[in-house]
């Protein structure tokens, strides 16, 4: 029998993250400029509070109230919260399951203490069943 794979072996350790007073063209900027999309969002403490994805941003645009509001609007007022999370313990069947049930894409990884120390991904999944 093949034991289960866990999220902690094919997370992206160490997201790039950003704080939930950053701006939206930061923001925007951070995830075109990494090809990613979505940023964990902290707190001045570095708490984890919520996640920025692309489709916030759409949202955002789409939106005729918010966009004219767009050079003054921070990560923190639009971002998705409360973050959706996994422990790096999980197996990938757990993380695929939580995605679908949630209509996510991805999932910040916490450790023990419930901090964010990855990000898993739909793509990650992918990834990891062509190995």
């Amino acid at each position: 029998m093949t034991q289960s794979r866990t999220v902690g072996e094919v997370m992206t350790a160490n997201p790039i993250s950003i704080a939930e007073t950053a701006s939206l063209a930061e923001a925007a900027g951070i995830l075109d400029g990494k090809k990613i999309n979505g940023l964990p969002v902290v707190d001045a403490s570095g708490a984890l509070v919520g996640v920025l994805s692309q489709t916030d941003l759409v949202r955002v645009r789409a939106n005729q109230h918010l966009v004219q509001d767009w050079p003054g609007l921070a990560v923190g007022q639009v971002m998705t919260k409360p973050a959706l999370t996994i422990a790096v313990t999980a197996s990938l069947e757990e993380a695929a399951r939580s995605m679908e049930e949630r209509r996510v894409h991805r999932l910040v990884v916490t450790d023990a203490a419930a901090t964010p120390i990855g990000i898993i991904s739909t793509s990650d999944l992918v990834r990891s069943w062509l190995r």
